[in-house]
């Protein structure tokens, strides 16, 4: 049987702040009245069976804050105003998972009778599973700067590192031996923003596409995210190939072994198991 775990809530409802923002100058320049409503999801079971606000998120504090930014921001459209007022609420309070927001504006400059605009969006911390791996030069160095790299983005939260392990190649055979590694991570990019993410730290580690499965400083591959089944032309995931790939999944069960491959139904611990025992070399970094 499956059970679905419910997010508690906390609810925002119609908060006015007075505010710059609109498409006109006359808008940003004299200002109009907002309205915000704000989802909050966050655990508050402890909180209510110890009746202390240190375990839960103090709304008064939110109201605050989300009139501060408005007021101290100004953006053109709604949408601008949604998207990064719904990061900012979720960089700055760590015990919020996601946040439902919906910015109305019902003094819009519109003319015909209408009683609200709005615009409504739904954001949250994502858990994504990496894969790092390098052959060339000082791979522990290549690796260590990767981990920092993330760890340094404001739009990612590294959680857990797994071990480093010794790999023979894949795919080519001459070529050096590989160090490999896996990390789960907490992200608000979407999944092509994070892809896009991990090649610029790829890239600054002078990491060259000449030849498949060839020789690189640096490799990063997007395994997981949630439990996503999405394809496009830049990013496939879950990742097309990682039940083949026991250099991946042996790091990988290290932090999530029971993390159910969405399209095989197998856990991960499952999947590197059914590839057969092969011994490796940890290497501390």
């Amino acid at each position: 049987m499956t059970y679905e775990i419910q997010e508690d809530e906390i609810r925002i409802e119609l908060l006015e702040v007075f505010a710059h923002h609109g498409v006109f100058a006359e808008e940003r320049e004299k200002g109009q009245i907002f309205q915000v409503n704000a989802v909050l999801y966050t655990d508050i079971h402890r909180a209510g069976l110890e009746d202390n606000l240190f375990y839960t998120v103090d709304y008064g504090q939110i109201c605050q804050f989300i009139t501060n930014w408005m007021q101290e921001n100004t953006y053109q459209l709604l949408e601008a105003v949604a998207e990064k007022l719904s990061k900012a609420i979720l960089l700055k309070y760590d015990k919020i998972t996601a946040v439902e927001l919906e910015i109305r504006k019902p003094q819009a400059p519109i003319s015909f009778p209408f009683g609200c605009v709005s615009v409504k969006i739904n954001r949250r911390w994502h858990t994504a599973y990496l894969a790092v791996g390098s052959n060339m030069g000082d791979k522990v160095q290549y690796i260590s700067g990767a981990i920092r790299a993330l760890a340094a983005h404001p739009q990612i939260r590294v959680k857990k590192v797994s071990d480093i392990i010794q790999s023979r190649p894949y795919g080519i055979e001459d070529q050096e031996d590989f160090l490999n590694g896996a990390l789960e991570v907490e992200t608000l990019l979407a999944p092509e923003e994070l892809l896009d993410a991990l090649h610029d730290i790829e890239d600054a580690a002078g990491r060259v596409r000449v030849r498949r499965w060839g020789p690189r400083t640096l490799d990063i591959d997007l395994l997981f995210y949630d439990k996503l089944v999405y394809e496009s032309d830049n990013v496939v995931i879950p990742h097309s190939d990682l039940q083949n790939r026991d250099f991946v999944l042996e790091p990988l069960s290290t932090l999530a072994p029971n993390y159910r491959h969405p399209i095989l139904g197998k856990t991960v611990m499952q999947l590197f198991h059914e590839l057969g025992p092969e011994k490796r070399t940890k290497i501390e970094y």
